[in-house]
């Protein structure tokens, strides 16, 4: 008598839905978080008044050709490691388990610095902004709260319904930004400026900040390997939708950043600290008039809104993934049947999310620095070091395994992009004070290093006590769909891993 194996859940309850993205609905998703107006409105002109230095345009170039040089052994290492984990599975499995559990912890951190920190924003800018239009004294956490539950409910949503929103408010600021930056350019007041592109800057005083700065406008772009699972094709949707998000995002803001501080004028960091956001609206402002400076306003509001939703889709994944392999309780590695969205991840999301909005708002704390400002900022910090953690990681997976991949994918690419990586944190840990705008020693400066610390120290602590308590868990992690433990099919790029390897 022949044995049988019965799963023992449901394959719709543990695994996400395949094939429901291409390669521009990971784009789209990428490129919402990483959200073009908020970083062309908010973060260039809060970066030229906190650090004084203009030359963020280069800052932009620098940082995509090292991102482009780190994707190369990331998207390689894609290919052979199927988890919407991302960083999770990638140090997992290339540095070690505990540590892949740290790296797992600090993305929840990082990720949700950023979710937590939207809301801040959208709701103490959209107070100012629904005061101009109709005159209306709304408080900010009632605009969080509003967008708060549009998020909650799109996260439990098919993730291609959550794609085409992100599609239509991504097209809508693009374009917007592209058409105010054109309007900058043709300016009575424009003149070519060399500043925002003098590369100098980048090992000078403030570098650091600068280039911190920069890859904050980058964050999302290493997230294309997390709908892996859910993408049609995902062997070459994963890599064309990294170097496609990479490139436009350099491209956009290297531009948008240039000619908006050519148009501003020679007393541009202090008009990017009075006027803030605005700065890029103003300086368009004379060719294209009030209403369209109104319309920037508004689609500077979903764009934040984009962002959440990103964030929010992000976040629950990797919680999903945790809970799958049984390093979170399994309940959080569950999906609803026929959507195949990670409903209890992002319910927990959604309860974080919820408490740090009604905290803020009780105690009276300012939304916009100490939540959507600093927030942000923390998030960039942590998502910096991530990357720096996994490029390492690629190195020490493909030390162990180079079957399938030349020299410069496996260790060419990857020593060159750690190696600048590590440059990199290093000058944004030594610069904090500057890039939070504080004085040295105060609190954002020691703060945040040390809850990264605590929490990256406190998942490796954890892997350890499951290696000893439950070695079937541990022996899992990173592992995704693949997992022994986790009762589930591999989605649509398990399933083209196997078909892969099986012609081998």
């Amino acid at each position: 008598m022949s044995s049988t194996t019965t799963p023992p859940q449901s394959q719709l309850s543990t695994a996400l839905a395949k094939d429901r993205l291409g390669v521009a609905a990971v784009v789209f998703f990428v490129m919402s978080a990483a959200a073009p107006l908020t970083v062309v409105a908010g973060v260039v002109p809060t970066g030229i008044a906190v650090t004084g230095l203009t030359s963020i345009s280069i800052a932009f170039l620098a940082m995509a050709v090292v991102l482009a040089i780190f994707a190369v052994g990331y998207v390689a290492m894609s290919r052979h490691i199927a988890n919407a984990g991302a960083f999770y599975a990638y140090i997992s499995q290339g540095i070690g388990r505990p540590f892949g559990v740290g790296g797992a912890w600090l993305a929840l951190l990082a990720y949700n610095c950023f979710q937590v920190a939207s809301y801040g924003g959208f709701g103490a800018i959209g107070a100012v902004y629904f005061q101009d239009w109709f005159g209306w004294d709304i408080k900010w956490w009632e605009l969080a709260l509003i967008v708060w539950l549009l998020t909650a409910i799109l996260g439990v949503r098919d993730v291609a319904v959550n794609g085409r929103v992100l599609a239509t408010l991504l097209v809508a600021e693009i374009v917007l930004v592209l058409v105010f930056s054109f309007a900058n350019v043709f300016s009575p007041n424009f003149h070519a400026s060399s500043a925002p592109v003098d590369a100098t800057s980048l090992v000078g005083t403030g570098a650091g900040a600068l280039l911190a700065m920069a890859i904050t406008g980058f964050v999302g772009f290493e997230q294309s390997v997390v709908f892996a699972e859910e993408s049609r094709d995902p062997r070459r949707t994963v890599s064309r939708a990294t170097y496609i998000a990479i490139a436009l995002i350099a491209v956009l803001y290297g531009f948008a950043s240039w000619s908006m501080i050519s148009a501003a004028g020679d007393n541009v960091v202090d008009r990017a600290t009075k006027e803030g956001p605005d700065l890029f609206f103003n300086v368009a402002s004379d060719r294209l008039g009030s209403a369209a400076v109104n319309l920037g306003h508004a689609l500077f509001l979903t764009s934040l809104i984009a962002a959440m939703i990103s964030f929010h889709n992000i976040i629950s994944r990797y919680t999903f993934s945790l809970g799958r392999e049984g390093v979170l309780p399994r309940l959080f590695g569950r999906t609803v049947p026929g959507t195949g969205a990670p409903k209890n991840g992002s319910l927990a999301q959604s309860v974080l999310g919820l408490t740090i909005i009604v905290i803020y708002a009780v105690a009276g704390w300012d939304p916009l620095v100490q939540l959507f400002f600093w927030g942000g900022t923390a998030g960039g910090i942590g998502v910096l070091l991530l990357i720096t953690v996994s490029s390492i990681a690629v190195i020490g997976y493909f030390a162990r395994r180079p079957e399938g991949e030349d020299f410069w994918h496996r260790i060419g690419a990857p020593v060159l992009g750690t190696i600048l990586l590590l440059v990199m944190s290093y000058l944004t840990l030594t610069n904090i004070s500057t890039l939070f705008g504080v004085e040295p020693g105060s609190g954002p400066t020691w703060v945040v290093p040390v809850a990264f610390g605590v929490v990256s120290l406190g998942g490796i602590l954890w892997a350890l006590v499951l290696r000893s308590s439950r070695p079937d868990v541990y022996s899992g992690i990173g592992l995704g769909a693949r997992s022994a433990t986790s009762g589930s099919g591999g989605g649509g790029f398990a399933a083209a891993l196997a078909g892969d390897q099986g012609a081998k």
